[in-house]
């Protein structure tokens, strides 16, 4: 039995390796079928590939070919006009050689004709040829003087349309490209609050009032109008503490003498906090690097700081732009120039409390805190109180006076105005044959009617000169000021 069962198990074995030896056998075949279909593919795919790429290789040698057949057509073409131009050339350049001998013979024929004529001309006349010239100089010379004033006129009208034309380009793209908004002088700020709030902002007998007018020195008016109150000083700075300390004491709901004053204390230190972040933003804004914290200072300061209604930060920034623009168009430090129009006016934010002009107060600041001289120059010469020693103290000068005179830049009082305007008319007065004098326009021009029988034509011109020379010295304005001398004739005769 055991011979049996395991004569079975060998043959179920042999049965079971002759079945996995076909199955084998069956896989190899297979994957042998699989790989030559597999390298088939591969090998088309290459074959595709490469008449693919040999085609395009093809296509661009033809391109080339057709190109540099083209290339050769034209420099051919151009090798035939050279040549062209070249016997065109030689044969005008005969042609000139010959012209020239031709004017050289006629020169000469011309002079000796000329000192022919000379000649009889003195016989007929008995008069020598310095003799001639001295009698037409006598005859002659008194037109001469007449018409001088009328040369020099159109010479000097001339010189300046070309002189200042591209100057009036720079300056009208500098200001075509800095836009800026118009500002009011403003001394009071309005706050708005409940009705049952004005109460408690008055304080029993008043005493909230007091307490916030001694806090912050500025005043506080109550009146009538309805949910609001009016503060009112002439330093924006104070103003605006007052505003914010307000208004916080009024979202509090607080308000006492104590609350008062701490509240208006806090609000000092955030107003410096502010000041400091307005410097910063203001620099960054112009591109200005390495700029002392102190300045930062000021320049924030600056925000609070009016000059004829005009807000000097928006004005300095204004310049600095104008400063830059004009820098750019004449070839010089476009970044110097900004920096140099930014801080002009530095003196303004302490000029309140030191002795001295602004544009002083301003240059000893830069100079104390290591500007460089072009900047302090620039500074210290801006309304021309110092000599310029470089191109940016004028060119800040001129941005400096387009930013304050553009139209509604700043407030003049009616007095002051009065005042240049009778001023303008008297200087022209004061020249002898000026009959009357009209300031019109604003004071930007001047008419000025001269007795006729004391100015000549030639000598109008001469007083125009004179009036314009005197008014840029005695007289400070915005802008300019047009000069028009008036000369009339008039002869009235009746037919009877």
């Amino acid at each position: 039995m055991r011979k049996y069962f395991g004569e079975q198990k060998i043959r179920k074995a042999e049965e079971r390796s002759r079945q996995i030896l076909k199955e084998a056998q069956s896989q190899v075949d297979s994957i042998r079928k699989e790989a030559k279909l597999e390298a088939k593919e591969l090998l088309l795919r290459l074959r595709m590939d490469f008449e693919q790429e040999t085609s395009a290789r093809r296509k661009e040698l033809h391109l080339s070919e057709r190109r540099l057949n083209q290339r050769e057509r034209n420099l051919d073409r151009k090798v035939d006009f050279l040549e062209r131009q070249e016997i065109s050339l030689s044969t005008r350049e005969k042609n000139v050689r010959r012209d020239e001998e031709i004017n050289k013979k006629k020169s000469e024929e011309l002079l000796t004709l000329v000192e022919e004529e000379r000649r009889s001309l003195e016989r007929v006349a008995g008069l020598t040829r310095e003799q001639a010239k001295q009698a037409l100089f006598a005859k002659f010379s008194e037109e001469v003087k007449r018409e001088n004033a009328n040369i020099i006129s159109k010479v000097i009208e001339e010189a300046e349309e070309n002189g200042e034309k591209k100057a009036r380009e720079i300056i009208i793209s500098a200001i075509q490209r800095c836009g800026a908004d118009q500002v009011v002088e403003s001394t009071v700020s309005v706050v708005t609050l409940p009705d049952e709030m004005k109460g408690r902002v008055i304080g029993r007998e008043g005493r909230n009032i007091r307490a916030f007018e001694a806090a912050t020195g500025v005043d506080l008016v109550v009146d009538d109008t309805p949910e609001a109150v009016t503060l009112s000083s002439f330093d924006v700075y104070r103003r605006e503490v007052a505003k914010i300390a307000l208004e916080k004491l009024i979202a509090d709901g607080r308000i006492h003498p104590g609350r008062i004053e701490e509240i208006v204390g806090k609000t000092q230190k955030n107003m410096e906090k502010t000041i400091n972040e307005v410097g910063k933003q203001t620099v960054l804004e112009m591109g200005i690097t390495m700029i002392h914290p102190e300045l930062l200072k000021l320049l924030g300061r600056l925000k609070y700081r009016t000059s004829y209604g005009q807000n000097v930060l928006v004005h300095s920034r204004e310049v600095a732009f104008l400063a830059g623009y004009i820098a750019a168009e004449l070839k010089l430090d476009e970044k110097l120039a900004k920096r140099a129009g930014l801080l002009h006016d530095i003196g303004k934010a302490v000029d309140m409390k030191q002795e001295g002009t602004h544009p002083q107060i301003g240059a000893e600041l830069a100079r104390r805190y290591n500007e460089s001289p072009v900047v302090i120059n620039a500074i210290a010469g801006h309304h021309g109180d110092v000599d310029a020693i470089n191109p940016m103290t004028p060119l800040v000068a001129a941005a400096d006076s387009i930013s304050a005179t553009r139209p509604g830049a700043r407030r003049e009082t009616l007095e002051g105005y009065i005042k240049r305007l009778e001023k303008l008319e008297g200087i022209a007065i004061s020249f002898r044959g000026v009959s009357q004098a009209y300031a019109i326009s604003a004071g930007r021009e001047v008419r000025v009617i001269v007795k006729p029988e004391q100015i000549s034509d030639s000598e109008a011109t001469v007083l125009t000169r004179d009036i314009t020379k005197k008014i840029e010295e005695g007289l400070e304005y915005p802008g300019q000021v047009k000069v028009t001398v008036i000369r009339e004739v008039r002869t009235v005769e009746y037919a009877k």
